[in-house]
């Protein structure tokens, strides 16, 4: 089984029009809502993958029940905690620019902490973990490593894909996979890293902690895979760019569901980067059927 767990999930709440015009009236042209969240994007494309996941998380109020009740029509297993806050909505606005207007994270008592511990304790050896999106900085980093030395305990693959303080803080813990962006990876060494070869290197480095695949998305660049074995690049296929949001988050669906399936990380690396660039192409998370239609499209270099 796949549990992604998202700290701070959201409603995000999409607005699409022409033009948006700051301090004035704003009509939008269409609307839509989604359980978000990167965790949540990970489990929903897993499942549309024909993957097994449970999505876990805190949840509360009348936003909390609607991020359940939304991934529970999709067919996806659910096991949040329950919050006594009202869990955020983010709003993205889409017009000549993309805009986001994300709301705070909710306070994660000691308690809620260790329930999720728990659940941890409950998994089973070669399942796996995602930790995925903004991590509360509220949260003492002791709690993060207590669920990695857990999951190492268990025999339970860990997959991080957050920023900053968390992030410095999970590379030590011998995770199967971490994906930060360019941008994410940049601030892990405070520099600007302006050429491919220098984002390898900076992967090579946070690799060597024990870190068995690190997987860094360059937005219209392509993407690189660093393991002990290879150095890859990939060339993303051309198209269409409308969503980005969910696209990094798609990257991981896709490489652990094809990993599951071949235990292979050039062929998952190549479907993440179909996958990522298929959500990047669409109006929400992809499918399917648009991932494999860009398969072949996707041109992976080993350096």
């Amino acid at each position: 089984m796949i549990y992604t767990c998202t700290m701070t999930p959201s409603i995000d709440y999409t607005i699409h029009l022409p033009t948006f015009k700051p301090g004035e009236l704003n009509r939008t042209e269409h609307v839509h809502y989604y359980p978000g969240g990167k965790g949540i994007n990970v489990s929903r494309l897993l499942h549309r993958l024909g993957i097994s996941t449970t999505a876990l998380g805190f949840a509360g109020g009348f936003t909390g029940e609607f991020i359940q009740q939304a991934l529970t029509v999709e067919g996806i297993q659910t096991d949040f905690i329950a919050t006594n806050e009202i869990t955020r909505i983010n709003v993205k606005i889409k017009a000549e620019k993309e805009s986001e207007l994300n709301g705070p994270g909710p306070i994660i008592s000691k308690q809620q902490q260790r329930a999720l511990l728990t659940k941890i304790e409950q998994f089973q050896k070669n399942d796996w973990f995602l930790l995925a999106g903004s991590l509360p900085e509220t949260i003492d980093s002791s709690f993060y490593e207590a669920i990695a030395a857990t999951c190492n305990r268990k025999g339970v693959h860990l997959v991080i894909d957050t920023s900053g303080k968390a992030l410095h803080q999970l590379l030590q813990t011998e995770p199967f996979l971490i994906k930060p962006n360019q941008t994410e990876l940049e601030a892990l060494f405070n520099t600007k890293l302006h050429t491919t070869e220098q984002v390898i290197d900076r992967a090579k480095q946070i690799m060597r902690t024990g870190i068995k695949h690190v997987m860094v998305s360059m937005g219209e660049k392509g993407a690189i895979l660093v393991n002990e074995d290879t150095t890859l690049v990939a060339e993303s296929p051309q198209g269409n760019v409308i969503n980005t949001v969910g696209a990094g988050d798609s990257m991981v669906a896709g490489f652990l569901a094809s990993y599951l399936i071949n235990q292979e990380s050039q062929e998952a690396f190549r479907y993440a980067v179909a996958a990522g660039s298929a959500t990047a192409f669409s109006h929400d998370l992809c499918d399917k059927s648009h991932i494999e239609h860009l398969i072949d499209r996707v041109s992976i270099t080993q350096v």
